[in-house]
């Protein structure tokens, strides 16, 4: 169920993010023109950002610990934009899917995501049931 709001979540950031243009961040539907292949790119663009982040940015957050303590964790914000151009890399591979203008731009469409998954993140989490006694 997390990982299902987390891949909803992360579309609705990355569509928020296509919406402001000075970004250069892009998302190309894999059948242009229709609303409902839109959507279903956008929650597969979100489902790989998700894996992505999961996976291959837990390794790089581990890895990265000791940079994360003599940044004060800015290098967080490189990481996270890296992670955005690696979706972005992934997903031009098939033709669709996100596409960003350059990595700094990423780095600040990866910041606004972050913002944005952190407020619905925290809205839509599943709580947790209180042993009452």
């Amino acid at each position: 169920m997390r990982f299902i709001i987390r891949v909803v979540v992360n579309a609705f950031a990355l569509w928020v993010v296509t919406l402001i243009p000075a970004l250069q961040v892009d998302i190309t539907a894999f059948a242009p023109g229709e609303t409902l292949q839109f959507v279903l790119t956008l929650l597969a663009v979100g489902a790989i950002f998700a894996l992505v982040n999961t996976i291959i940015g837990t390794v790089i957050k581990i890895v990265a610990f000791p940079l994360y303590i003599l940044t004060l964790g800015l290098i967080g914000l490189v990481i996270n934009g890296f992670l955005l151009w690696l979706t972005a890399w992934i997903t031009s591979g098939f033709g669709w899917g996100l596409t960003v203008g350059s990595f700094w731009w990423g780095i600040v469409a990866a910041i606004l995501i972050a913002i944005i998954n952190a407020v619905f993140g925290g809205i839509l989490r599943p709580q947790k049931k209180k042993n009452r006694r």
